[in-house]
């Protein structure tokens, strides 16, 4: 069963294959009433699969993943001030969902295999010395607690829903958080919590919130409807998208989502995946191409 299912997941890449996908980078500016993005740079452009962007934390670098002429997935990194690209993988593998690990010592990503099998494995920072942190596990998405812990968005098998687990490396204890979640996982700026979306109904969307010190999940708020994809904002703003607009919340104390103002918005279409710096000044949009 654990076969079919990853066979299954890999299916579902190779159908993400058949559509491009670009990274636009917008230099972001929060203000206390709104927030601008301005300078749109496709730091891409490149026919195919360019995904899964997510930054360095100290460095001016974005991680994603890209499709070779092969259809094979590699790491790449965009320095957004010098605006060179590096190849980071070159592989026979496809790796995806490239994260910088809490120590800063290597790049964690799902690495999918010809015979079926998906790892959640690691290399350093230059691509080499692969390691696998995870195969036991179909993992389609990750998110570091610290060097020890992580979050996963689990695969279900034979019908059984995807699931949020909490994974304790140390003594490889594994505790079921939540089912039927959304591929969207972060940490919560200034807190010891992490976001994920709950997809309680058809279209009834929920981005929750799982302490991680009592593992005890409460609400925070809803969705746009059929639209999982969130990042944080270094003040606790939620940024989000539609599709074809950008917005932001203040969980807490604002109860709608309120439009960005973009200052060129051309090339904003079949917006996905988003993903913030750490610092918030730069914000990273998948579009279609």
């Amino acid at each position: 069963m654990k076969i079919l299912t990853a066979i299954l997941f890999f299916l579902a890449f190779a159908a993400h294959a058949q559509t491009g996908y670009e990274i636009i980078l917008f230099d972001l500016k929060a203000k206390k009433k709104g927030v601008m993005l301005s300078n749109p740079q496709n730091i891409t452009n490149h026919t195919g699969y360019d995904n899964q962007p997510g930054f360095h934390s100290d460095e001016p670098l974005l991680y994603y993943s890209s499709f070779n002429d092969q259809g094979r997935a590699d790491i790449k990194s965009y320095n957004y001030e010098t605006r060179l690209t590096t190849q980071i993988t070159e592989t026979s593998e496809r790796e995806y969902s490239p994260t910088l690990t809490p120590d800063k010592s290597g790049i964690s990503c799902i690495i999918q295999r010809d015979n079926g099998a998906q790892d959640l494995g690691k290399y350093s920072l230059d691509g080499k010395d692969p390691y696998i942190i995870i195969d036991s596990l179909v993992v389609g998405y990750h998110v570091w607690i610290d060097n020890s812990h992580l979050a996963l968005f689990v695969l279900g098998s034979n019908g059984s829903p995807n699931t949020l687990n909490y994974l304790r490396l140390p003594t490889r204890k594994d505790t079921i958080i939540a089912e039927n979640i959304g591929r969207a996982l972060h940490r919560i700026p200034n807190q010891a919590a992490i976001s994920f979306v709950h997809k309680v109904s058809n279209g009834d969307w929920q981005i929750k919130r799982l302490d991680l010190e009592t593992l005890q999940v409460s609400f925070i708020i809803n969705t746009l409807p059929n639209h999982e994809d969130i990042a944080w904002l270094p003040d606790g703003r939620l940024i989000t998208s539609d599709g074809t607009k950008l917005f932001v919340i203040k969980p807490g104390k604002e109860k709608t989502w309120t439009a960005v103002t973009v200052s060129d918005a051309r090339l904003l279409k079949g917006i996905t995946r988003l993903a913030v710096s750490t610092n918030g000044d730069k914000l990273a949009v998948v579009v279609t191409e």
